[in-house]
């Protein structure tokens, strides 16, 4: 079957009418939720019925959510159900909190999985982490939603990776973009064919246009897509490669960093998404994320709107090795290190992984204990290199993103 389901190749038509009776309903329950009587105060959810009356509500943003759930944790009034009820509580950085089922592609990434030729009869090695946050569960909640077996194998030990690869008969992987050429290299070096795979959805960071075609050259067809442990599914690629199509139980707007305004079609902005998830109604959520709009539809066939893809941060947050780095974290490593006035965080590609520099200005100290103090604060290793004050640009920056995407 070409596609998921009817939806994808609904008409224009078709998707207002159903937005018309979607869309008042899931303001409705958000503003049933203690989080949402705060946020939405005052809204009439029978006038909220297309994307253009979402303009009028306010931004959702993610340190709102945080100081919520602080208030009132794990989920900051925002969930619709009871703890009880849901079936896990997940933990990202910030930290924030978000609940999850198992229901049946509760996420919503079964799409992505079906348009990257996914499905019943693969085996998929998930290198998705299971520990903490959501995106592990969020892959196998769609692998089970397209009939397809799950190889629970998480990330690290890639020599265990590889034979498990081997052994399982792995027809797919599920990771991180980079993470699957480490598996192969190992594979090639310890002489074990790993052909069987041919398929690769990847999530978590930029697919860059070298490491797509140093799959493409090994047989392997790699897609991607853009998701959040908050909101699901976002949007993703087809094998069309014309931009990411918006996934079905998504709203995306893009507008005007740090205000809620819509801008025109094409232009660079922030996403903000409502998502259509009853169990979770996060009503114009502002991911921090840029993108833009695509004109027409996908040469795929599917006919909702389609977004460039992630384009860089609104804000500095960098997302590195999987992982968001954010400049209130490099404020806090340098309050943590004596002697260190000032630190800028670049990143940039070497043999197609992420490699994190980080540069401190300041007194000479132990590099060791800098390093450990960086991996405490940044949750990552990196590099430290430690300069006169004085020396780095006085430009306001702190985390500098070398990186080359494509759009």
């Amino acid at each position: 079957m070409t596609y998921y389901d009817d939806l994808e190749t609904r008409s224009a038509d078709e998707r207002e009418h159903a937005l018309r009776v979607q869309l008042p309903n899931q303001v409705a329950r958000a503003q049933a939720t203690t989080g949402g009587m705060a946020h939405l105060a005052d809204v009439d959810a029978d006038t909220i019925c297309t994307v253009a009356d979402l303009a009028a509500l306010p931004v959702l943003r993610k340190s709102v959510l945080v100081a919520a759930q602080e208030l009132e944790p794990p989920f900051g009034g925002f969930a619709s159900h009871e703890l009880g009820q849901y079936c896990h509580i997940f933990q990202s950085p910030g930290p924030i909190y978000e609940p999850g089922m198992t229901s049946p592609d509760w996420w919503r990434l079964a799409r992505f999985l079906h348009a990257s030729g996914i499905g019943q009869g693969d085996v998929v090695q998930n290198c998705f982490s299971y520990h903490l946050t959501p995106a592990g569960m969020m892959f196998e909640n769609a692998a089970r939603a397209v009939n397809a077996a799950v190889l629970p194998a998480g990330v690290g030990q890639t020599e265990l990776q590889v034979q498990a690869a081997s052994r399982a008969r792995v027809s797919a992987y599920a990771g991180t973009p980079d993470y699957l050429k480490v598996i192969l290299e190992s594979a090639d070096a310890a002489g074990i064919d790993l052909s069987r795979i041919t398929r690769a959805a990847v999530g978590g960071g930029a697919l860059f246009p070298s490491l797509r075609q140093y799959y493409q050259d090994r047989g392997i067809t790699c897609r991607q897509c853009y998701a959040t442990a908050d909101l699901g599914n976002i949007a993703y690629e087809t094998d069309a490669l014309d931009g990411m199509v918006i996934d079905e139980g998504a709203i995306v707007e893009i507008v005007r960093p740090g205000t809620g305004d819509p801008v025109a079609d094409g232009e660079v902005g922030e996403v903000v998404v409502t998502t259509l998830n009853p169990d979770y109604p996060l009503i114009r959520f502002a991911t921090g994320d840029l993108s833009a709009v695509l004109p027409g539809t996908s040469a795929c066939g599917r006919t909702n709107n389609r977004i460039k893809g992630w384009m860089g941060r609104a804000d500095q947050t960098t997302k590195i090795k999987g992982m968001f780095v954010r400049p209130e974290q490099v404020a806090l490593l340098v309050k943590a290190c004596d002697g260190i006035e000032k630190a800028r965080v670049s990143v940039s590609r070497q043999g197609e992984q992420d490699e994190m520099t980080v540069h401190l200005e300041g007194d000479e100290s132990d590099i060791g204990a800098l390093q450990q103090a960086v991996k405490a604060h940044l949750k990552l290793q990196g590099n430290v290199m430690v300069s006169p004050v004085g020396t780095l640009p006085n430009d306001g920056k702190v985390i500098e993103d070398l990186r080359e995407y494509e759009n």
